[in-house]
């Protein structure tokens, strides 16, 4: 994961990634839940689990750039194959491939796992640190 970003964004970027990762999760779960309460054949019906344990993750920040593009693609199929929501599926889409590309952000379960750690030095009695 860290050879994809150099850094986790932090500050008002690392905001405003969280607050695209949120309305991923919600619209992810929203759509799939819709879609499982309708008695959907199995194959749909497990497109739409894998949406709801994509948005979990989403939510969360684990595994962002994976989850993000298997997002995308998963509602450019939906895009395509259905023609009802036809602009929602075009927006989560593009929010799925934002955060693919962008990363999770610094508040997130991948920077704390993949981010880069800061090490301090030991200072134990009787050892003195060279300058």
């Amino acid at each position: 994961m860290r050879r994809l970003y150099s850094t986790f964004a932090g500050g008002w970027p690392g905001i405003g990634l969280v607050l695209m990762r949120l309305a991923l999760g919600i619209a992810l779960i929203d759509s799939a839940v819709l879609t499982l309460q309708s008695n959907p054949p199995i194959a749909v019906a497990i497109v739409s689990s894998v949406l709801v344990g994509a948005a979990i993750l989403l939510a969360v920040g684990l595994c962002t750039p994976l989850v993000g593009a298997l997002s995308a693609l998963i509602e450019l199929r939906q895009l395509i194959a259905v023609p009802a929501d036809r602009l929602l599926s075009l927006l989560v889409a593009t929010i799925g491939a934002a955060l693919a590309m962008l990363g999770p952000g610094l508040w997130s379960i991948d920077a704390r796992l993949f981010g880069w750690k800061r090490l301090e030095p030991s200072t134990r009695k009787g050892v003195a640190l060279r300058p």
